[in-house]
């Protein structure tokens, strides 16, 4: 693919969206340890209280990435704090002077219509533009006929109902970012065969109204040729895209909860990750990520799960001063049952 200059004196911005554990912040992470001689600055905007996405990152170990490089934004979904957080963040990264791409990773929650709208603004437009937006979505979950690894009471709630399809605000906010595409890549495409890989593209198809490439991906490993560099000004053509909210004057995210359980050092990771998957099935929970302190080990265990399906591994030294702490972030439908779901993991 040729690679495309951005509008002169602009800096150009690509727009990671995805649902929940659909795997952008590992798509980010592959990006920055292949970054080709760019300086690459991210925009992570965290839904929660503890900045898990953000810290991984900065614990990459990419001689590329320093830590001034990751600006994080954790007062709230993206598309609703665009003037009072996105703007101010930006202003900081540009004030550098020395950044050849930005990267924005969004929350799971977000939309990215409005946050892309933002880039019309005239403050905003003479500085940046908006390369492309790329959608991450999860493989396996969409060949299964859903648009993520969401509990089985709303698995079985869609399937009960068909009408709830476009209802659902977990539907909804997964064709709006598709819808938004410019390019979607399918994750974890190494546990998709061929019939499996067709039924989750065809999910995708559902939702787009113009031609759009979908690529397979395994541990976000895209070739940095095919996601930055596209040079397609997207703040020129967005309002063209329709979606879910078109006709809402504003939106929130009154449908989702989080909250934060604080837990005391893990004996085992692997007693963790069964509690985080049976919590994952007790209730309305989308996503788990966090970090633990286990027993007798220097390093940090890194934790994330996205319905039943969990994740944990070690990723970097506690620091010195840093306090051994196991935070989890839980994120689910609202009205959560909060009480079971920290039963259940402080078990």
């Amino acid at each position: 693919m040729t690679e495309r200059a951005a509008p002169a004196g602009r800096v150009p911005c690509t727009v990671v969206t995805g649902f929940l554990g659909a795997g952008k912040t590992t798509l980010i992470r592959h990006l920055l340890a292949n970054a080709g001689g760019r300086r690459l600055a991210v925009l992570v905007n965290e839904f929660g209280d503890v900045g898990i996405d953000g810290e991984v990152l900065k614990g990459c170990g990419i001689e590329s990435c320093r830590e001034e490089d990751i600006v994080e934004l954790a007062n709230g979904c993206i598309c609703c704090t665009v003037a009072d957080d996105f703007v101010p963040a930006l202003d900081r990264i540009l004030a550098r002077g020395d950044v050849d791409h930005i990267l924005i990773e969004t929350s799971g929650l977000a939309l990215p219509k409005p946050l892309v709208q933002a880039f019309q603004w005239p403050g905003v437009k003479s500085r940046v533009t908006v390369d492309s937006v790329v959608a991450v979505v999860d493989g396996p979950a969409l060949a299964e006929g859903r648009v993520a690894q969401d509990p089985a009471a709303l698995a079985a709630q869609r399937a009960a109902d068909p009408a709830l399809d476009h209802d659902d605000p977990v539907e909804e906010v997964f064709g709006d970012q598709v819808a938004c595409a410019d390019l979607v890549v399918l994750s974890k495409g190494d546990l998709l065969d061929a019939a499996a890989r067709d039924a989750a593209e065809a999910r995708v198809a559902r939702h787009l109204g113009r031609a759009v490439k979908i690529v397979a991906a395994e541990r976000g490993r895209v070739d940095p040729a095919v996601l930055l560099g596209q040079g397609l000004a997207v703040e020129d053509t967005i309002d063209a895209r329709r979606t879910a909210h078109d006709d809402e004057p504003e939106h929130d995210h009154d449908d989702f909860d989080s909250f934060v359980v604080e837990l005391p050092e893990v004996v085992r990771p692997e007693a963790l990750a069964e509690r985080v998957a049976r919590a994952a099935e007790a209730g309305d929970v989308l996503r788990v990520k966090g970090f633990a302190a286990v027993s007798g080990k220097p390093m940090r265990l890194l934790v994330q799960a996205v319905g039943p399906r969990v994740s944990h591994h070690y990723d970097r030294q506690w620091q010195a001063g840093e306090p051994r702490a196991t935070r989890l972030v839980v994120i689910g439908l609202k009205g959560v049952d909060r009480a079971a779901v920290e039963r259940i993991l402080a078990a």
